[in-house]
């Protein structure tokens, strides 16, 4: 069974790290950072810089350490493409899935044929000049605006919440935590354990992946042990089962349709086909089952 030519699918990925040490003053920007990242998820696909040209629409998740208006614009100047949208995201951590989602239905619709969608945070950079007493000479805000912004600034947190201090995830998260234990019937030891070991195989994966920040690989009991480089965050989450956003991380994706795959020679065996998403508006993505189930690529 032939395959839709407007059938969404993602052809490349790619990564980029840096551990800034000494002097960072001359280190690049976020916006530099998810360059490589594109670059790197062009050749991922097989088609060097060309779909990187071709994409029409370019996607940035909103970057905390960088604070600019359009960065897709400037992400756009500098992998040579000419978008006919850049898109912005509000600040949560379900956006990089909600401009997939997105890709895949304006692909679907016809609206486009290829999509990147990226992000960066240089966190670490920062920390590093601030005690450094550097300034930054990243690129400023030139006062353009995107397109388009996806996804809503409402607050985390209900009013009730808020009123009793529920409102960072060093709070929120712990809470929901105790109550999936309790609803399992598990022990505070039990529990912990649990997680803990969780977490040790997150490190061991990580531990082999040269884009990871935290690189060595854990035992449970390591994790789940509060000590002087364990300190406990929000119980029961010591320091090593947090989330650590001063890292110099950044990512990139390439989505397109069946049709602009082939056209750029893209080889079957990089295509990656998404099941189903919703987007911001509740709009859903469903693939073609029975296409899929028939495809040389799966």
């Amino acid at each position: 069974m032939a395959l839709d030519p407007r059938l969404p699918v993602v052809v490349g990925v790619g990564q980029h790290q840096r551990r800034p040490d000494g002097s960072v003053v001359d280190l690049g920007s976020p916006l530099d950072m998810m360059a490589s990242a594109c670059r790197a998820a062009g050749h991922d696909s097989g088609t060097g810089d060309r779909l990187l040209r071709e994409a029409r629409s370019v996607q940035v998740v909103d970057i905390l350490s960088w604070r600019v208006r359009d960065p897709a614009a400037l992400l756009a100047a500098e992998l040579g493409a000419s978008p006919k949208e850049t898109v912005r995201s509000t600040i949560g951590g379900n956006t990089p899935q909600l401009f997939v989602n997105d890709a895949c239905l304006a692909i679907q619709r016809g609206d486009v044929d290829v999509v990147i969608i990226a992000g960066a945070e240089a966190m670490a950079t920062i920390g590093r000049a601030r005690k450094n007493g550097e300034t930054l000479r990243w690129p400023r805000d030139e006062g353009g605006a995107p397109t388009r912004v996806v996804g809503t600034d409402a607050p985390g947190s209900s009013e009730l919440e808020m009123a009793r201090g529920l409102l960072l995830p060093t709070s929120m998260y712990p809470l929901i935590e105790s109550a999936v234990r309790r609803a399992r019937g598990a022990g505070v030891a039990e529990h912990s354990a649990r997680i803990a070991e969780l977490w040790a195989r997150f490190s061991e994966v990580a531990a082999s992946n040269p884009n990871a920040w935290a690189d060595e690989a854990l035992s449970a009991e390591a994790i789940a042990t509060p000590g002087p480089d364990n300190r406990m965050v929000g119980f029961p989450y010591p320091k090593l089962m947090n989330a650590n956003l001063h890292v110099d991380q950044a990512a990139a994706v390439i989505v397109c349709s069946v049709e602009a795959a082939k056209a750029a020679g893209v080889p079957e065996d990089r295509w990656v086909f998404p099941w189903a998403g919703a987007d911001a508006t509740d709009h859903w993505y469903v693939s073609e089952r029975e296409s899929l189930a028939t495809s040389p690529a799966i």
